[in-house]
């Protein structure tokens, strides 16, 4: 039987292309942007077996209105994330409260809502996405480090509050052929000859590592890291 799984976040980068995989493999995806009719373009693009919806997690008090047309869901993952270039020496509080808001409060309350369309069996699962910020910080990355810790605790209460809904999350490191990282060459040297092997991960290994979340029974509760051994080195 054909799964439906709404991925927010699911109309560009990683989460578009996970968004395809998932069509590929003979589901339904509903995908999520900020503006109906980029979500609306981007399923017609995907195809018949996919569906648009506008939802800004950044304002939680509207997601339950945003959400309200959605059905049965079978899985759910939670991919939208911005970056901004925030320290503690010139801190600017409307860009950490935006992107706390966002990755914090707007996941959960995206679960709140849809908790009694989420099939409350082993089969469904919820994937956040974090980032590797939360072990690697980096100049300007205090509100992003701190908030990817903070998907790390979100992860084990859910895990525990909605079994048997499995609950996971996913940290990619450096994606070398993202939207984001794909024209800074010279970062991307730098890493790669950091990563044993000499190559980064890909968005392919992204979406299969999601895909793996979503669908393997025995998996809740963690939080897996895709970056192929940057961090050993």
């Amino acid at each position: 039987m054909a799964k439906t799984i709404l991925v927010v976040g699911g109309t560009s980068g990683i989460g578009g292309a996970l968004a395809r995989d998932i069509v590929a493999k003979g589901n339904r995806v509903i995908v999520t942007s900020r503006d109906q009719a980029r979500a609306a373009e981007v399923a017609a693009t995907i195809g018949d077996e996919a569906q648009g919806i506008a939802l800004d997690i950044s304002e939680p008090e509207t997601i339950a209105t945003a959400l309200a047309g959605v059905g049965r869901l079978d899985g759910l993952v939670l991919g939208a994330i911005e970056r901004d270039n925030n320290n503690v020496r010139d801190y600017d509080i409307a860009q950490a409260r935006r992107l706390t808001i966002l990755k914090l409060v707007g996941y959960t309350e995206t679960v709140h809502v849809l908790l009694d369309r989420l099939q409350p069996t082993v089969d469904t699962g919820i994937v956040l996405f974090g980032g590797r910020a939360k072990d690697l910080p980096y100049p300007g990355s205090t509100t992003v480090s701190t908030i990817n810790g903070g998907v790390m605790g979100l992860v084990n209460t859910l895990a525990l509050e909605l079994a048997p809904i499995r609950v996971n999350a996913l940290h990619p490191g450096v994606i070398g052929d993202s939207e984001f990282w794909a024209e800074k060459t010279a970062a991307i040297e730098k890493y790669a000859s950091r990563t044993p092997g000499g190559k980064l991960a890909t968005v392919a290994d992204v979406v299969d590592a999601t895909q793996f979340l979503l669908s393997n029974r025995g998996m809740s509760g963690h939080n897996l890291n895709v970056d192929r051994a940057w961090t050993v080195t």
